[in-house]
């Protein structure tokens, strides 16, 4: 039978986007041109030409975007939503006298289950409508994160955070963790939350808890995501502490693998990125927050010469003071390329595939997210190109990275569902997140330095 001749009637699918171009960040495959991606329930089934999708499918819901670029969903490989209510608190400081004066202090005022959720609710906002789809966090109350992601529909990493010191959230490292079970234990099922272990940094866990969190990490199949090398004064008050550099005194209890993420990595020695690469692990380089702090620029030119996965973060709004993607793209190419005196350094699309793929690949999430591609999951962002202030465009890859700013994100859809567009949320209200305002910063504003 010659199916030319069938007049087959076209598939019925929810969603059809169709987009100037496809940013699929798919290895050879630069962009696509005036392509369509076909979704059924949370899941793209097809990747055609426009005019061939409409020949091949119809739905009820077709979004046309004539000027637009269609990527993947950003994807922050290290944040602390709830720090969103912090920003602007304590700017201009190194991050030990941040860390201590202001910070901490701050956060044992306000911190509760309730600060964490409406914060965290304010953070999703900031990250949809700049088209960031998951978050990998690390904070207390991760329960609390967790109601907010669940509104908001995006998708989250959620740490379960591990420290020695009492706080509102915990009394010790062991409440911490049995705090971490009931959290994870109460998220099971749910398709758009994952965890991780927690642990602080190495300054405020000891050897005892590292160990014990290796061992839960096991049992419950999840990662390690831990601040490491951020700064010099780390690096020295390990020394004198315990006699190594901090990620040889993990190494030697064991904790690099293949599911070990480190933010920062600010101070890596070529010896120590070797041994990134030897056990698989991955960074979450933060280029703002490095910067603002004054903490230094990652080697991440050597890193990803060496073969070690590298993703990108925002850090969180307190030492950023922005959960902007667009911004960490660009700055993290440009920084790579300033740093190695090497233009070619990082290009644009090594710089999406950080904010992608890898970050996808570091959370263990890169068989359902981080490129666009039939069978994964629908995490998809808009973009528009044909503004005239950022208009011509010859090469819509590097217009993303170069050019755009998280303001030219017009479309967010997370597994299928459109969360954000033009200034709308699909499950937050504005007056919500002013009403959240108005509760919290009289009560951190007494902290401001």
């Amino acid at each position: 039978m010659n199916l030319k001749h069938l007049n087959l009637a076209p598939a019925e699918v929810d969603h059809i986007i169709e987009a100037r171009w496809l940013a699929t960040v798919v290895k050879d495959v630069p962009f696509l041109e005036h392509y369509s991606v076909m979704v059924r329930n949370d899941t793209i089934i097809d990747l055609l030409p426009t005019e061939q999708a409409r020949a091949q499918y119809t739905s009820a819901d077709r979004v046309s975007l004539d000027g637009h670029i269609l990527m993947p969903g950003l994807i922050n490989l290290h944040t602390h939503a709830a720090m969103n209510l912090m920003r602007g608190i304590a700017d201009d400081l190194p991050l030990m006298q941040w860390l201590n004066q202001h910070i901490w202090p701050a956060e044992r005022a306000v911190v509760s289950y309730d600060y964490v959720k409406d914060a965290s609710l304010h953070a999703c906002a900031e990250m949809l409508s700049g088209g960031t789809t998951c978050f990998n966090d690390m904070y207390f109350f991760p329960q609390a994160t967790a109601a907010a992601v669940n509104q908001s529909g995006m998708r989250a990493n959620l740490g379960l955070l591990v420290s020695e010191f009492a706080n509102s959230y915990a009394t010790d490292a062991d409440d911490c963790l049995q705090k971490g079970f009931e959290a994870h234990d109460s998220w099971r099922g749910n398709l758009m939350i994952s965890s991780s272990m927690a642990p602080h940094a190495p300054y405020t866990v000891s050897n005892r808890s590292f160990e014990k969190i290796i061992t839960y990490a096991e049992q419950l199949s999840i990662g390690i995501h831990t601040h490491l090398h951020e700064t010099r004064d780390e690096i020295s008050q390990s020394e004198t502490e315990f006699g190594a550099r901090p990620i040889r005194r993990l190494a030697a209890l064991g904790l690099l693998g293949p599911n070990f993420t480190a933010a920062h990595g600010v101070h890596l020695l070529p010896s120590e990125i070797d041994m990134l690469r030897e056990h698989g692990c991955h960074i979450a380089h933060c280029p703002s927050s490095n910067l603002k702090l004054g903490s230094g620029i990652a080697p991440v030119s050597l890193l990803l010469k060496n073969n070690v996965n590298v993703g990108i973060g925002t850090d969180g709004a307190a030492s950023n003071n922005r959960l902007d993607m667009f911004a960490e793209m660009r700055l993290a190419a440009l920084l790579a390329k300033g740093a190695s005196e090497d233009p070619a350094s990082l290009p644009a699309h090594q710089a999406l595939e950080m904010a992608t793929v890898n970050a996808a690949k570091a959370l263990g999430l890169d068989d359902r997210i981080g490129t666009i591609e039939v069978g994964k999951q629908a995490d998809l962002v808009a973009v528009k190109l044909d503004e005239l202030t950022i208009s011509p465009c010859y090469d819509p890859v590097s217009h993303l990275v170069y050019t755009c700013g998280r303001e030219h994100v017009t479309h967010t859809w997370v597994a299928g569902e459109l969360r954000y567009s033009n200034g709308l949320y699909a499950n937050i209200e504005p007056l919500e997140l002013k009403e959240i305002i108005k509760k919290w910063q009289p009560k951190l504003k007494q902290h401001k330095q």
